[in-house]
């Protein structure tokens, strides 16, 4: 069954139309990757389906059940992105115990507990949010994320900036979780190698528009050519002067 279904979604501001009218789904235990250069509309995507941007046309529902400005869906959802900093004065534990209340979260201290041991966080959980390094945070942001179990998860560009190690540690942890736990996961990066490692599926976007679409795999042989990079680049240069 489709967790997540995002129909003719349209957002423009003004007389720019930043997405146009994409449609696309995601099955429970399956992660669909956005992939496209900066400006393509990935972020207005997933602030669209997180309900921080009200969309112009278009729909999204949640186990065939269609959201509304209510916003009572966001409960079932959760998200991470190194763009959006956690409050910089609260610790570690304070922020984890802030957004445990938000997303009412039951047996909050054993939740928490099992974060920040999963995630390595004890050496940092009684530090300002705002002193930690970016792979610190980062590892933060993700126990954020998932605090709550959301039924979707929306990852915008999880391990941007990070060195290989700390990359590579927020990925493995991000593939044995899916292993673990039943969810839909949005992934939007500009790391290839990790678009192919961590998606069932991959939607290219530019300009607003979903311009193709199938496994990693797929579109390599598709395209004809020898890694997922070589495919970005080729879709996204074509029709250029």
């Amino acid at each position: 069954m489709n967790k997540l279904n995002i129909n003719n979604l349209q957002k423009k501001f003004g007389s720019f139309e930043a997405v146009k009218k994409i449609s696309f789904s995601i099955a429970e235990n399956q992660t669909v990757a956005l992939l496209g250069p900066n400006g393509c509309g990935k972020t207005t995507t997933i602030a669209m389906i997180l309900g921080l941007i009200t969309p112009t046309s278009g729909s999204i529902s949640i186990n065939n059940q269609m959201l509304k400005q209510d916003h009572h869906y966001l409960s079932k959802m959760n998200f991470a992105s190194p763009y959006v900093e956690l409050p910089k004065k609260l610790t570690v534990l304070e922020n984890l115990n802030v957004y445990a209340m938000m997303y009412e979260v039951p047996d909050t201290k054993n939740r928490i507990e099992q974060l920040v041991e999963e995630l390595n966080l004890a050496p940092i959980l009684n530090k300002k949010t705002g002193e930690l390094s970016s792979g610190q945070r980062n590892r933060v942001s993700l126990a954020k994320s998932i605090i709550n179990n959301p039924e979707i998860l929306l990852l915008d560009e999880p391990t941007a900036s990070l060195d290989p190690d700390t990359g590579d540690f927020i990925r493995t942890f991000l593939e044995n979780y899916k292993k673990k736990n039943s969810m839909a996961t949005l992934l939007a990066s500009h790391n290839m190698d990790e678009v192919s490692r961590l998606s069932d599926y991959v939607l290219m976007m530019k300009e607003g528009s979903i311009i193709d679409e199938g496994t990693a795999l797929n579109l390599i042989s598709k395209h004809g050519k020898e890694n997922l990079e070589q495919v970005f680049l080729k879709l996204v240069r074509q029709n250029e002067n």
